[in-house]
């Protein structure tokens, strides 16, 4: 499970449309009290953060729309609390870019 800290016109398809569903998956974890992945470090630094989540959303749907993608998944804005900011990372933004440089996916970072 991943949500990147980089721009998402930045993502390949592959990992945009990747991390839209696992912020979903995610989403379900925080709100819902679903047990899958409770404990990844992933969910455990967006505890609170719901706000700075559905923010992460609406930009991963901005960048889905502008590539031609249809979105029929809206996150309800009323669970949208906590921080709206993200301050915490398993790997920082740098890193993130190395990670996905090393991949060779289309990524442009």
């Amino acid at each position: 499970m991943r949500i990147w800290d980089l721009p998402p016109e930045c993502l390949c398809r592959q990992h945009l449309l990747g991390e839209h569903r696992e912020l979903h998956a995610l989403w379900s974890v925080l709100t819902e009290g679903k047990p899958g992945f409770a404990n990844h470090p992933e969910t455990r630094r967006w505890r609170g953060k719901l706000k700075a989540l559905f923010l992460r959303h609406d930009q991963l749907v901005a960048e889905m729309q502008r590539r031609g993608y249809q979105h029929r998944s809206p996150l309800p804005a009323a669970l949208a609390t906590g921080a709206a900011v993200q301050t915490e990372y398993v790997d920082t933004p740098e890193e993130q870019r190395r990670l996905l440089r090393e991949k060779g996916c289309g990524c442009g970072v």
